[in-house]
């Protein structure tokens, strides 16, 4: 893998590289990134991948090629200016108190609770002003005790709020500011993809220049670059840009905002949650329009910014709030194809968030033409081929339109060797490259672990088809069975919070194992208690099939209830199917096939961690065997572990592991 970078770096082509967990990929590409004259960026989805990087990978690899360089190679973290505490808007936190406080849903008029949080908040506020002080960062991460959400608003400020070091007051001293001089200043650059999409989206210039991208996680990136393209409307917003801006309006112009703010609530209650397929209904049309109006008009009143204000930072504020919410509502308005409406509602309340909101039905685009322009990219992850090929991801990220060129035959996973492949070299079994991509090559270095000999992957065939939500009763039979027969040990991967409750209450109900069940305490201290406690099970829903890293005899069986397939109302993927199906296409075999094709590979690959580690893959959704096409098709997305549908074997091999 690091001679494969290396040589991209030379060649200038891009690298899609599938390496497998305990591959060692972060040193992988680590080591060549050292070799680039100038910064290397690297971008990652999770916080516990960046902290890996920073706190251990590289300080480990600066140490190591010191002696060979001459010189001890330098890191820097980059992160969104609301990561940091702004001294503008700490020196302003205690007037601002009261308009966030009184704007939280749910306080229900009770003024003897705002009082208490006001107090509350103010205390959290002072200790971060305190905190300030003597801070070298001003980093949030560094702030222990952490304060909550509320109280970080109230002194943090989001990049369009921002008036810019040379017009602010306190620009000399900003936090911000000074993590992107050392981020200029450094040898790699460690920063998020959320922070990467918004820098492409913004014209490249967070980012600081640099001539090779690494993208870690890379499955996750053109998720994170649609959340990054979505807006919303929310009354409360309005509202508060309202409130904020007052002082800079006229009365009436603040009052017709008001009046657009109630006019957007009146328009959410009225409409069903769910994707908009035939464009804005008439009342939330009517909301849309008067808040255009009113908008453009404050708009034009606040005027331009300029250093001899009285107080830049909270014109700028008001500005920046009133220019999105008028671009969310002129976009809206606009009922562009390539974007997808759809109304927000909390499940089951009478009150709660509503939200109309709006994405964008596909980013492939903005990707081919935003992020490989004058760099090389290199993105990498565990899950990157899906049906053993790496199309579906190339068209994800904008390397290809048409048919993306992978391994040629004979070479991939399971046969010992990586294999090189280029796309459009014609090589048996490829497809030309569309002339308009860049030219990019893939890889898939295999991985460490003997998986036909460290795991089972067992499908219960002759269970029903899944059919209602929750755990159906034959379902919660076989887990029964799985789970005595190795005594715990078990990661429950639900499809729904619901089917994951049923599981803990039945087993619960019926064996003496400890039941740790995702929502009933912190996440991280269920996981520390299931990896301590050999006898337990660990039940949760999808931000356990990527998050737990439990290596070693703690999780010896994985149970998926049933097939990840995206939900009918997912806006966004039922969008981008209907896209498909309307050209002719298949829009389940396009769209929902590979997301749950991703998202299985993510949660299988929950159970072998290590080299050491041994256990069985108990899928309870018979499709995966009896589908015709995708059942093969996400067979061949997960690691090769030897594969069986029958209960006895996979019992038996559970009963052996209990008695190791």
């Amino acid at each position: 893998m690091a001679a494969a970078i290396d040589d991209a770096i030379g060649s200038r082509e891009h690298l899609l590289v599938q390496a497998g967990t305990g591959t060692g990929k972060s040193l992988a590409y680590l080591a060549p990134a050292l070799t680039v004259d100038g910064p290397v960026v690297v971008s990652t989805a999770t916080l516990a991948l960046q902290s890996q990087l920073v706190e251990h990978d590289l300080p480990r690899l600066a140490d190591a090629v010191e002696p060979v360089l001459g010189r001890r190679p330098t890191y820097a973290v980059l992160k969104g200016r609301h990561h940091y505490v702004c001294m503008a808007k700490l020196d302003h936190s205690t007037e601002d108190e009261p308009d966030t406080l009184f704007d939280s849903p749910g306080s229900g008029g009770n003024s003897t609770g705002w009082l208490g949080e006001a107090g509350r908040l103010g205390k959290q506020i002072q200790r971060v002003r305190d905190w300030a002080l003597t801070s070298e960062t001003g980093d949030r991460d560094e702030l222990d005790p952490g304060v909550d959400d509320t109280a970080w608003r109230q002194v943090s400020m989001p990049a369009r709020e921002c008036v810019g070091a040379t017009r602010c007051p306190y620009g000399d001293e900003c936090f911000a500011e000074a993590s992107r001089v050392r981020a200029r200043e450094a040898d790699i650059v460690v920063t998020n993809h959320s922070l990467l999409a918004v820098d492409m989206l913004a014209g490249r210039h967070i980012v600081p220049p640099h001539k090779l991208l690494i993208i870690d996680e890379a499955h996750e990136l053109a998720d994170r670059v649609s959340s990054a393209a979505q807006a919303e409307l929310t009354a409360e917003a309005v509202e508060r840009a309202a409130r904020q801006s007052r002082p800079l309006l006229t009365p009436e112009i603040a009052e017709t905002l008001v009046e657009a703010g109630d006019a957007l609530a009146v328009g959410l209650a009225e409409v069903p949650a769910g994707r908009l397929t035939a464009g804005l209904p008439p009342p939330l049309r009517e909301a849309c329009t008067l808040l255009d109006s009113a908008t453009r008009s404050a708009l034009d009143r606040i005027g331009d910014v300029k250093s001899d204000d009285p107080d830049p930072v909270r014109k700028q504020q008001s500005k920046s709030v009133l220019d999105e919410l008028s671009k969310t509502t002129q976009r809206l308005l606009e009922e562009a194809d390539h974007d997808v409406a759809w109304v927000e509602k909390p499940e089951g309340a009478q009150s709660g968030r509503r939200a109309l909101v709006v994405a964008p039905l596909s980013v492939a685009g903005t990707l081919a033409v935003n992020l490989y322009d004058e760099r090389t990219v290199v993105a990498t992850s565990a899950t990157l081929t899906l049906g053993g090929r790496f199309d579906t991801i190339a068209r994800a990220l904008g390397l290809a339109p048409g048919a993306a060129v992978d391994q040629p035959d004979g070479a991939g996973p399971g046969n010992g060797k990586p294999a090189l492949a280029r796309a459009g070299d014609g090589r048996p079994g490829d497809a030309e490259k569309d002339t308009d991509s860049p030219p990019w090559r893939s890889l898939d270095v295999d991985s460490p672990f003997d998986y036909p000999r460290q795991g089972i992957l067992y499908v219960a065939a002759h269970l029903p088809r899944p059919a209602a939500s929750g755990l159906p009763e034959a379902a919660g039979e076989e887990l029964l069975r799985l789970v005595g027969a190795l005594g715990g040990r078990t990661l429950g991967l639900f499809s729904s919070r619901r089917a994951a409750t049923q599981a803990a209450e039945l087993l619960r109900a019926r064996t003496d194992l400890p039941v740790l069940l995702q929502g009933e305490e912190a996440l991280p201290l269920l996981v520390r208690r299931f990896r301590e406690d050999r006898a337990s099970c660990l039940f949760g829903v999808m931000s356990l099939w990527q998050g737990v890293d439990v290596p070693g005899d703690a999780c010896q069986l994985v149970v998926i209830d049933r097939l990840p397939f995206p939900r009918p109302d997912e806006p966004l993927a039922a969008a981008r199917a209907a896209a498909v199906d309307a050209t002719g296409g298949s829009g389940f075999a396009s769209v929902s096939v590979p997301i749950a094709a991703i998202r299985l590979a993510q949660g299988v690959g929950r159970l072998i961690r290590s080299t050491g580690d041994k256990g069985v893959v108990a899928v309870l959704d018979s499709r995966l065997e009896t589908a015709r096409g995708y059942g093969a098709f996400l067979r061949r997305s997960l690691p090769p572990f030897w594969y069986t549908t029958r209960p006895d074997i996979a019992q038996g091999a559970l009963e052996r592991l209990s008695r190791t």
